[in-house]
């Protein structure tokens, strides 16, 4: 009797052990969720949000199902191949393929960029009353310092570390406001375009579905060098993999529909369309209290450092891709990349007029690029002589060519629309 309890009692533990596995993979996805809850993302939001109340929400969720199965796949290709989706392009696609691909996006980096920093240098304007352009160089030089000081494994505690609090502030304002919750749920699933939209829901498209996020997935991923164990290793950081996007994904899932239904029932309730992330701040003081406007304005900042942090790793990552390298910061290809990508777009906050309508505008380059990068990966993860044995089947070769279809149709609306 004994020995069988001791059996079971070994059985319990192996079982509880290997849920505990799921834990350990914890990183990679949350290192992409903090890019689509930057601060391009908060401006979207607010702006879906106070002009549309919930109409929008549906593209929250769109965006959401695409990345999941965007980021699913190009992981895959960092496992298999031990390569990122630049080093892949460089490798494996005829330079006039790679080249303009990957060019333009290191451009959607720097626009990524501009948002990020634009939403650190925002913050400190709200909490300490630091002028942009000062909060913009401060925000630069202390993310400069930290991708050039530590390694992944820190960058990502740090990274998990803000996106908790990221979600637990938007978590606490959401208890302080009345959701209306059955239009909620029916604009989750229910699409709708209001008359004028169409501006943001690309940036809302945008900040969630990001280039420079699918260059960065696949280049985290690749540095574990999966590809040099056996093959029940692969199939194991495989399954995973899948788990850890899917967990990290839906947690950016709720904090963006948190931010909309935020704006719905305060600004929207109220006929006051948000044009800029300060008039957010101060507006939600006498509807919340002072509390919430501080909390909002930390979680800003946390959200502005952090993305800023992976924006410069991701564009680090694409431009060493190109000469066929991987991301390492002491590396020269890899801080030129970071260089080139905060540089650029710290100068260009020093032309910015209006912040806020910058912020919306570089998530929209974000969709516009989209489309090249996913048409890229698709050929990239769909090829056997790159994948092998795990080469996207037919099946899934049309749903990820079905979502480069829709971004690119979206795209033209947009244009037409202009």
């Amino acid at each position: 009797m004994n020995n069988i309890w001791k059996e079971l009692k070994n059985k319990n533990h192996k079982r509880y052990l290997g849920g505990l596995d799921f834990f350990k993979y914890i990183g990679p996805g949350l290192l992409v969720t903090v890019g689509f809850i930057d601060p391009g993302n908060w401006a979207s939001n607010f702006a879906a949000g106070s002009e549309f109340g919930y109409a929008l929400l549906w593209v929250v969720t769109l965006s959401t199902i695409m990345l999941i199965i965007l980021q699913h796949n190009v992981a895959h290709l960092g496992i298999v191949t031990g390569l990122c989706l630049s080093e892949a392009a460089t490798q494996y696609c005829p330079k006039w393929v790679s080249r303009p691909v990957l060019t333009t996006a290191v451009f959607a980096s720097i626009s990524t960029s501009l948002a990020e920093i634009l939403g650190g240098a925002i913050a400190l304007e709200m909490l300490f009353g630091v002028p942009i352009v000062w909060g913009a160089i401060l925000t630069t030089l202390f993310v400069l310092v930290m991708l050039f000081s530590n390694s992944y494994k820190k960058i990502e505690r740090i990274i998990i570390a803000f996106v908790s609090i990221i979600g637990l502030s938007f978590l606490y304002e959401l208890f302080l406001v009345d959701i209306n919750w059955p239009l909620a749920v029916r604009s989750w699933v229910v699409p709708s375009i209001p008359q004028g939209s169409m501006l943001i829901i690309m940036s809302v498209l945008g900040a969630v579905v990001m280039p420079h996020n699918l260059f960065l997935h696949s280049e985290v991923i690749q540095s574990h060098e999966y590809n040099k164990q056996d093959e029940n290793a692969i199939q194991k950081r495989l399954k995973y993999e899948f788990y850890d996007t899917l967990f990290s994904m839906l947690v950016g899932w709720a904090i963006n529909s948190a931010m909309i239904l935020l704006a719905a029932a305060t600004f929207f309730q109220t006929g006051t369309p948000v044009e800029e992330l300060q008039q957010a701040q101060s507006l939600l003081t006498p509807l919340l209290g002072e509390a919430a406007s501080i909390v909002f304005a930390l979680a800003l900042l946390m959200a502005g450092i952090s993305s800023t942090i992976t924006s410069g790793m991701a564009a680090g990552s694409i431009f060493a891709g190109i000469f066929g390298e991987s991301y390492h910061i002491k590396d020269i290809h890899s801080r030129v990349g970071v260089l080139l990508s905060l540089g650029i777009a710290l100068l260009i906050i020093f032309l910015i007029d209006n912040p806020f309508y910058g912020l919306i505008i570089s998530q929209m380059i974000l969709s516009m690029q989209l489309p090249f990068t996913v048409f890229l990966q698709v050929s990239l993860t769909s090829s056997k002589r790159v994948m092998g044995n795990h080469a996207n089947s037919r099946w899934s070769s049309f749903v990820l060519y079905t979502i480069a279809a829709i971004v690119s149709i979206l795209n033209i609306m947009l244009l037409v629309g202009f």
